[in-house]
């Protein structure tokens, strides 16, 4: 064990002082090795202080050489920490190839993620002797030293314009090409998919209705459809249902059979029987994961997130629903608005950390209930902390549902009331209660989508 203890950890001085030599010989090489790597990658000390200097120079669009590096150092008063200029002319000389930066520069970066597990290794050590901590709280921080050096590779500290602008044309001509197709993740409602243009990475979105309107049923039905018509790896975490009630639920949505009937095995048409089978053979390809445990916490939910993201490809989260969460810090003194608004500010979290869209589906106030009428961000319950942290907040609101002598039956209005990077407005779809599944209203699905949004229209609640 002591010498175990007494081993150098992985580092290639000679490499670095090759790639530092080489961006100064070759005034193209920073382009190719800025996003491979940072000044931390580099294990000598001095090291990552010339490349500071040399990202400094090069972020204003300054030449990197002997004379301008020297120039930037002596400037920060760290010329002589590193060895003077005389150093700075020894690593010109220590670039074998100047054209070789990019390979330089993976193995210098290879040696930090090698590093970087050895520490992550270490924070693990001492957070297991963390014996007063909560269990779920040590796991979570764990898991992310971990998912931080594996999910992130390269670590690069910013994105180059020019491979965004890159990849935004790529995308635009993408977009034209097939006519306005969706950048997110498909809902397979077309009217939906037209306002949000899909549902897009890190963001969290909020669907929000009282109960028996088809929250749950919404949500089923965007992830049966994106996962069985486009492949989109969805995790789904159910607080109140179990996995068998979802999949019921699915399967008779995806056979089109009564939902009651199957539960009950009252199922006897040859036909509805043909249906379920090719349910269930659609249905039994579809990259759909359930977790139905009923206290989980919003760490617990990460943690099996980040190993779908990892081992599955996840596309989407679906959380049904936000107020069963078990807050991971409550206290007797809380009130449901502060524990909501960790629960919340969490899945916002969530969402950035996985890169992933997260559906949470949330109780309105009986304040709809009160004033017979269609719900309000105001109506969001517990905490205006949804309202704030949501990218997207969606109502469900069905008139026959409130209103006996509805002229609307069976008609359900999907309200989108913040949409923080696109207009808002409405549609409608068709609620079938006998299969508990929404379905697009035929002359809905191919008109003028602004004839259903607000173009225009801004979300004021928006800080942009």
């Amino acid at each position: 064990m002591a010498t175990s203890s007494l081993r150098i950890p992985p580092q290639d001085v000679d490499t670095e002082r090759a790639l530092l030599g080489a961006l100064m010989l070759n005034q193209t090489a920073m382009y190719e090795v800025a996003d491979i790597v940072i000044a931390d990658s580099f294990y000598a000390g001095k090291h990552r202080v010339i490349f500071e200097a040399m990202m400094a120079l090069y972020t204003k669009g300054e030449p990197i050489d002997v004379v301008t590096v020297s120039g930037k150092l002596k400037e920060r008063k760290q010329l002589t920490d590193i060895g003077g200029a005389g150093y700075l002319s020894e690593l010109t000389g220590a670039a074998a190839s100047p054209g070789s930066a990019q390979h330089y520069a993976h193995v210098v970066q290879s040696k930090f993620i090698l590093r970087s597990l050895i520490n992550a290794a270490s924070t693990i050590g001492e957070l297991g002797f963390q014996e007063d901590r909560e269990i779920e709280e040590i796991l979570d921080e764990a898991q992310a030293a971990v998912f931080k050096v594996t999910n992130s590779p390269m670590l690069q500290s910013f994105t180059a314009l020019k491979d965004e602008l890159s990849e935004a044309w790529e995308r635009l001509e993408h977009l034209q090409k097939h006519g306005g197709s969706i950048r997110g993740v498909p809902s397979g409602f077309p009217q939906l998919d037209n306002i949000l243009a899909g549902f897009q990475k890190s963001d969290l979105i909020i669907l929000a209705a009282r109960p028996s309107m088809g929250k749950t049923a919404l949500a089923l039905d965007i992830a049966r459809q994106t996962a069985t018509k486009h492949g989109t790896a969805v995790g789904i975490f159910s607080l109140e249902m179990s996995s068998q009630q979802l999949v019921d639920r699915m399967l008779a949505a995806q056979a089109g059979v009564d939902a009651w009937r199957l539960r009950t095995g009252k199922i006897s048409k040859d036909a509805e029987y043909e249906r379920l089978q090719e349910g269930l053979s659609v249905l039994s390809e579809a990259p759909i994961y359930i977790d139905d445990r009923p206290s989980s916490t919003v760490l617990s939910m990460r943690s099996v997130a980040r190993r779908l993201k990892m081992e599955k490809a996840l596309g989407l989260v679906i959380i049904d629903y936000l107020q069963l969460i078990t807050p991971l810090h409550s206290r007797g003194g809380d009130s449901m608005v502060q524990q909501i608004t960790e629960i919340s500010r969490s899945l916002k979290a969530m969402a950035r950390e996985l890169d992933v869209p997260v559906i949470a589906l949330s109780q309105l106030s009986r304040a709809v209930e009160s004033r017979r009428g269609k719900p309000r961000l105001s109506d969001l319950r517990d905490s205006g902390a949804l309202e704030q942290d949501a990218d997207v907040v969606m109502f469900i609101h069905r008139d026959d549902k409130m209103n006996e002598n509805s002229d609307r039956p069976g008609i359900a209005e999907i309200m989108i009331e913040k949409h923080r990077n696109g207009p808002i407005g409405k549609i409608d779809l068709r609620f079938d209660d006998s299969k508990t599944t929404f379905l697009s209203i035929d002359k809905s699905d191919f008109g003028d989508f602004a004839t259903e949004a607000k173009v225009g229209e801004s979300d004021d609640s928006s800080p942009f």
